[in-house]
């Protein structure tokens, strides 16, 4: 009678659900279930008091969390320590889990903690409290560290936020405070930590092991579904051809900007491409739920529906509590077919009879989408469901890195067609994949090499390099026997014994017609370098084109010819070829010291190993002649803005590596940073 009564004081409702708790209310597990309890209760004797459990949506971590509280003992030191404290981000869960604790375990005394509605004392068996509520110091204040054995915290990939964080140190002293001049209380004990998640990873970058030591247990929802407890999904892709290239990018959680993804996501075209697949692939679904963007793109998503006749409704995080609470449980019922919403139903929702799934927002988040598809995976036989259908909107000609849909998240391309698909047959088709793949590479067998048919260009750009001499431009010695030097770019210079320099590059004024060609300007000297330098004027004269070809080969084939014919003509024109006896010869001391200025310029960049002097010291006139030349046309400042473009994108790749891996959840220590 108790009982009951605690129940209408709360407005709990009450919801059996037979798969985990029998008729007679004992509680049967299963083996999972079991196995993650284990997992906790060991660590727990071990000494590990800051424990984390990553169970997929639908999969009874309530359940599973309370059952663990059952089992855990009273510290030896402190055995009035026996109340139990749960932690979640939402008044729905809060309900959820205090109506499962009265369920298991009638005999519990259970209160909830929020807002205006929900004061609890203190005192009770097991007390749920929203940590928005806990972040008022009064309310807080209700429940002393010595009575308590345990916390349990939901939706624990939260944890590490600083609202999390001003909660949890009041009950461990190996969680900080994130203010600083915090007093933590005097622990009489050590309170059991317990984290349990769906998605035990962050991908802004928050270190959960600021909070848990260890993650104890970890079953992925693509393994459940296997194991069929989880429902079956059928899958489908639609080819939205969404241009994703210029929606920017949160640098703090690494998905994209909501307002930013909006104006590509919430358009008539695209908005009446979902209520169209919804029509042809999922009109028979009982329960469709489908998320968006933002509020805007939940008003227009409603507005299409609802002119072509079907009836659906909206929520989002600003829908008033009891409206909230009613459209949900109108949806639940089945009194309605679509329901669409905006960062509400990601997490915590159960509502098992969803039998249809659209992601009408594209995602970078492993996370995040997981936790959407998620919402329709829940067992829900006695609604006669069957089976989810997911649908996913996938960019296909303008991906961007780290967008996450059906293929990415099965391990097929992007570019499959996924329609009707099970989870059995898509993994069939990647084993397929991954076995073509080796049969398309013989591991016992070298194949024949034809001819090359054209010339790879290898550019080495940094001036500095001492590789081929410093001639900067290996292909060129397929080309000519002449002192040609690469300065990147496609720039090619022939010094001419102090008679100018002929300058081969390609042709700037291509059209998309026009076949890319070569262009050969010779540009004489007037001065000696010297003289110019201390006049302060230039030492040439005016350049002039002297010939086009198709071909690189062509273009120096015809420079070489003007060069001994027009600029260095007789025996002199030796002096051009690679091989020429004063190209052998120690360098200047002028050529040094210049060489030596530009270089200890930028000794990070061009000189990683230190080793600059002895090289300058050792090099022959032609080397030196080589790296002067380069540098004085370019090749340092392109090198320098590819080596920079380079390190950015090298950058980028790494971040987004360590993002992706943050969001794959193992077994073992947490990193505390």
């Amino acid at each position: 009678m108790l009982c009951l009564l605690r129940r209408l004081w709360t407005g709990i409702s009450v919801q059996r659900r037979f798969y985990s708790v029998p008729t007679d209310d004992s509680v049967v597990l299963r083996p999972y279930q079991e196995a993650s309890i284990d997992a906790c209760l060991k660590a727990l004797k071990s000494g590990t008091s800051r424990i984390g459990v990553s169970l997929p949506t639908g999969s009874g971590k309530t359940t599973v969390f309370i059952s663990l509280l059952s089992r855990i003992d009273p510290p030896p030191e402190n055995p009035d320590a026996r109340r139990a404290l749960v932690v979640v981000n939402s008044v729905e869960l809060a309900r959820q889990a205090a109506a499962q604790a009265e369920r298991l375990h009638p005999e519990w005394k259970v209160e909830i903690e929020q807002g205006v509605n929900y004061h609890a004392s203190g005192e009770a068996d097991l007390t749920v409290a929203t940590y928005q509520t806990l972040l008022r110091e009064h309310r807080l204040a209700k429940f002393n560290p010595t009575g308590l054995k345990a916390i349990i915290v939901d939706e624990a990939h939260h944890a590490a936020a600083p609202s999390y964080l001003r909660i949890l140190s009041h009950f461990h002293p190996a969680i900080r405070h994130p203010d600083e001049g915090f007093q933590p209380p005097d622990f009489k004990h050590s309170i059991a930590i317990l984290g349990f998640s769906a998605t035990f990873s962050r991908h802004d970058g928050l270190a959960l092991g600021s909070v848990f030591e260890r993650i104890v247990y970890h079953r992925d929802f693509l393994e459940m579904i296997k194991e069929q407890w989880l429902c079956n999904v059928r899958f489908t892709c639609v080819r939205a051809n969404i241009d994703l290239s210029h929606v920017t990018i949160n640098t703090h959680t690494g998905d994209f900007n909501a307002t930013s993804l909006s104006h590509v996501i919430n358009t008539p075209t695209i908005n009446k491409l979902v209520l169209q697949t919804w029509l042809d692939r999922a009109s028979e679904r009982k329960s469709t739920l489908i998320f968006c963007v933002n509020l805007a793109h939940v008003h227009n998503l409603t507005e299409t529906f609802r002119e072509a006749g079907i009836d659906a409704r909206y929520i989002y995080s600003r829908t008033p509590a009891r409206e909230r609470r009613a459209i949900v449980e109108s949806f639940r019922k089945g009194e309605f077919p679509v329901l669409i919403n905006c960062a509400v139903l990601t997490e915590g929702a159960d509502i098992p009879n969803i039998d249809c799934v659209i992601v009408a927002r594209p995602s970078r988040s492993r996370n995040v989408f997981a936790q959407m598809i998620g919402r329709g995976m829940r067992l829900s036989p006695e609604t006669g469901k069957e089976d989810c259908r997911v649908i996913d909107f996938v960019d296909s000609q303008n991906r961007v890195s780290g967008v996450v849909s059906l293929p990415t998240l099965l391990g097929l391309d992007p570019s499959e067609v996924i329609d009707d698909d099970s989870l059995t047959s898509l993994e069939e088709r990647a084993d397929e994949r991954i076995l073509a793949s080796r049969e398309k590479t013989p591991q016992h067998h070298v194949p024949n090499v034809p001819n090359p048919k054209s010339i790879t260009y290898v550019d080495y750009e940094d001036p500095f390099s001492f590789v081929d001499e410093a001639f900067g431009a290996p292909h060129i010695r397929k080309l000519s026997q002449f002192a040609w030097v690469g300065c990147g770019g496609d720039v090619y210079i022939l010094e001419c014994l102090g008679k100018g320099y002929i300058r081969i590059e390609k042709g700037q004024d291509e059209s998309e017609e026009e076949e890319p060609h070569f262009v050969a300007h010779y540009t004489p000297a007037t001065l000696p370098m010297v003289t110019a330098l201390m006049l302060k004027i230039s030492p040439y004269q005016k350049s002039r084109e002297i010939l086009k070809a198709q071909t690189l080969a062509e273009a120096i084939r015809g420079a070489e010819t003007y060069a001994i014919q027009k600029v260095v003509k007789g025996p002199t024109a030796s002096g051009l070829r690679r091989n020429a006896r004063w190209r052998r010869e120690p360098a200047t001391e002028n050529q040094k010291a210049m060489v030596r200025k530009r270089w200890k310029a930028r000794p990070g960049l061009l000189d990683p190993d230190g080793r600059s002097e002895d090289r300058i010291e050792n090099m022959t006139k032609g080397e030196a002649a080589n790296i002067i030349s380069r540098i004085k046309f370019g090749a340092q400042v392109r090198y320098e803005k590819k080596a920079e473009v380079q390190r950015r994108a090298e950058n980028a790749r790494a971040k987004e590596e360590l993002r992706a891996a943050r969001e794959h959840v193992r077994v073992g220590p947490l990193p505390a940073t």
